[in-house]
């Protein structure tokens, strides 16, 4: 029986956990840029998925994404041991951590829609002298169009 609002909950905690152990107690230098975004768990309970990302030093710096994930793979067995004694259930989830793109695919849209509102506005800005084609009004009026 799947318990989506234990796995839930579980998650949320696991996320909190391994957030403040990255902070406080892994001293990997390599991490100290990783932020945890997300936690997911399986409906057993068994495996956890750790959602991060990874800032650059600077504004204009990309990300060293490849180095965070060796060193979350290097702290990943303390990792785990942390969140079982902390969470103390029965079997503690193994932990995978993945790249989470969220930032960058909501950094995309939001150039899309700035594209799209700058077309809107030339758009706007060429049709505000225009008349339409043919006459003002294209109906039909008078006894002509009630004989057909």
């Amino acid at each position: 029986m799947v318990d989506h609002a234990r796995a839930a909950r579980m998650a949320k905690r696991i996320q909190q956990i391994v957030a403040t152990s990255i902070e406080r107690e892994i001293k990997d230098p390599r991490l100290e840029l990783v932020t945890i975004t997300d936690a997911r768990v399986t409906g057993d309970l068994h495996d956890a998925t750790v959602f991060y990302t990874v800032r650059g030093r600077t504004v204009d710096e990309e990300p060293d994404v490849k180095l965070a994930e060796d060193a979350l793979a290097k702290a990943k067995g303390q990792l785990r041991k942390i969140v079982g004694d902390q969470l103390s259930v029965r079997f503690t989830p193994t932990l995978s951590f993945a790249v989470d793109t969220v930032p960058e695919a909501s950094a995309h849209m939001e150039e899309l829609l700035e594209k799209a509102r700058a077309q809107d506005a030339a758009i706007r800005e060429r049709s505000a002298g225009a008349q339409p084609a043919g006459e003002a009004d294209p109906y039909r009026k008078g006894e002509d169009s009630e004989e057909q």
